[in-house]
């Protein structure tokens, strides 16, 4: 195995050479570790599926990075042992780090209002170009990478102010919203799994533009209330198709946000289209953006029907890892979104009504909480309580949640309580 290798290489080298010769070693390396001057040596999927000029190169420009870790998960390279050895050393770090929230550097109450700005600021701009396909016009995407630079930024922050952003729905204008919501999950997501700060951005673009292609699809059939004829169905799947030939031409775009929605419904078992690829040839990111767009969809009203709970929605994830989607990434997905997401509303088991601020990766049933209502459901000064650490009532009970809530029950809104905290409607 390469790390039993690299460790006795590294081994010999102290045992046996006193002035400590640095050794070349070749060892798997997860993507994001690969640093600039290593040779890459083979990829984790055929050269000919990875837009590289050479099979096998010394890795000199941030843009070799960048395309390595759109497309692959991990790479075998050749490198120094004194180079490898500290970034084999993050790997555990690296897995210990998904155990853990998304790292906060302002409050979910201070993050709002910037979030909300971004949010609008975004949605503005999908329907603009969803607008521009219908009318025939040549499609403007030179604002997409700043709205998405201002979702970055936000959830660099805070995520949960975006996700709250996120949970606030309207159903007459589901495309433009949801490509807005897999672009901010995506964004939040990537973080989550430890990809640069660039790469976020390129993860956002893509789940952006994921369904662009939708928009050359009769309305007759995107709105159909029952189930679609098998000519339909096509039509319907030629989407990813469209959207691909759109994106293709706009040399601004990284190649990958074009390749992902042609391929964010191609699956693990080659069972997906359009061209019912390998497991191998799917690229990270378009296997990404297939996970965080099924939970969107499945979570969000449609006009043929209603949309389900969170928790069902993680069970469909997690029953078809390995199937339709990554199982690692989806098990990752699961962990960060947890099953009572921010945003959502919840009773707890002291009757009171909390909506939820964060979660904890490793307390899926314990988020932090904002005590919103008393148990008589009226109106309490607003607390914070962290689940996590398990608090307890002046009875002496520990604080836990009965059971989750719609949005509006006992007269509370997400809407709103974004309303009251950012002083906006």
């Amino acid at each position: 195995m390469p790390f039993r290798r690299l460790t006795k290489d590294l081994r010999n080298t102290t045992q046996n050479n006193k002035k400590h010769v640095d050794t070349l070693v070749r060892t798997r390396l997860p993507v994001d570790l690969v640093a600039m001057g290593m040779r890459i040596i083979s990829l984790d999927r055929p050269w000919t599926e990875v837009p590289v000029l050479f099979q096998g190169f010394t890795v000199e420009t941030p843009n070799q990075l960048s395309i390595l870790r759109q497309y692959c998960d991990w790479v075998l390279v050749e490198s120094t042992s004194r180079l490898l050895k500290p970034l084999l050393d993050q790997i555990e770090v690296r897995r210990k780090r998904r155990e853990q929230p998304l790292p906060e550097t302002r409050t979910l109450h201070e993050e709002l209002p910037r979030a909300q700005e971004a949010f609008r600021t975004g949605q503005l701009f999908v329907q603009d170009i969803l607008s521009q396909i219908e009318a025939g016009r040549e499609l403007d995407l030179s604002e997409a990478r700043p709205v998405i630079k201002l979702c970055v930024e936000s959830i660099s922050a805070n995520p949960n102010a975006m996700f709250w952003m996120n949970r606030i729905k309207h159903e007459d204008a589901y495309t433009a919203e949801h490509c807005l919501r897999v672009a901010i999950l995506a964004v939040a997501f990537a973080r989550y799994l430890g990809m640069p700060q660039q790469d976020l951005e390129a993860a956002g673009l893509c789940g952006m533009l994921h369904d662009i292609g939708k928009m050359r699809v009769p309305g007759t059939i995107l709105n159909k209330p029952g189930a679609l004829t098998r000519d339909e169905m096509d039509e319907m799947r030629r989407h990813t198709e469209y959207g691909y030939e759109m994106l293709l031409s706009h040399h601004t775009l990284d190649p990958i946000v074009a390749n992902v929605c042609r391929d964010h419904h191609e699956r693990i078992d080659g069972k997906g289209y359009p061209r019912k690829l390998e497991e191998w040839q799917i690229s990270r990111f378009a296997r990404l953006i297939s996970i965080v767009d099924v939970f969107d969809a499945i979570t969000s009203d449609r006009v043929y029907r209603a949309g389900m709970p969170t928790t069902d929605a993680m069970r469909i994830l997690f029953q078809e890892r390995g199937k339709q989607f990554d199982p690692e990434m989806v098990e990752a997905f699961i962990r960060m979104v947890g099953i009572y997401p921010p945003g959502s509303l919840v009773e707890l088991n002291t009757g009171e009504v909390a909506v939820v601020i964060a979660t904890h990766p490793s307390f899926k049933l314990r988020p932090r909480v904002e005590i919103l209502l008393g148990a008589d459901k009226t109106p309490a000064e607003p607390r914070l309580l962290d689940l996590k650490d398990e608090p307890v009532t002046e009875s002496g009970e520990t604080y836990a949640i009965a059971t989750s809530l719609p949005d509006g029950a006992y007269g509370i809104t997400l809407a709103d309580r974004i309303s009251q905290l950012t002083g906006r409607p």
